[in-house]
């Protein structure tokens, strides 16, 4: 939960830097069980509009820049452009080529987009959110 918390605490609107596979991977791993939760939650009090779940639907909006900003630092994280995103306009090829990149291990050392998150603490700084 720490993870989601950093992405949308810290790194609302960023979109410059890295982000790790752990931090890619919970946020995106939270945030289905958030959406599925309200989905149920919209279909059971009946909080439905033209087949669309309205607090889902507000949910969805409030992270959609922190969920994009965090793919594309997990992008660069994986030595690529943020606008390789655009990939998943590709049907089938596109999308596992996507997955790929999320997968794949972080670029040792620094890359053009910034020094590995790996060796710069950023354990340490997840450890102390929510502790203040």
């Amino acid at each position: 939960m720490n993870w989601y918390l950093k992405v949308l605490k810290e790194h609302y609107l960023d979109f410059k830097g890295r982000a790790r596979r752990q931090e890619y991977w919970m946020f995106i791993l939270i945030n289905t069980i958030i959406s599925i939760v309200l989905a149920v939650l919209d279909q059971t009090i009946g909080l439905t509009y033209g087949g669309n779940g309205i607090l889902g639907t507000v949910y969805g909006l409030i992270v959609l820049l922190p969920a994009l900003g965090v793919t594309v630092r997990r992008l660069h994280d994986a030595g690529k452009s943020g606008w390789y995103y655009l990939l998943i306009l590709l049907p089938i090829i596109g999308w596992i080529w996507l997955i790929v990149l999320f997968c794949k291990d972080s670029e040792h050392g620094a890359n053009k987009w910034g020094n590995n998150p790996k060796e710069i603490g950023n354990d340490v700084a997840i450890e102390s959110i929510g502790t203040e």
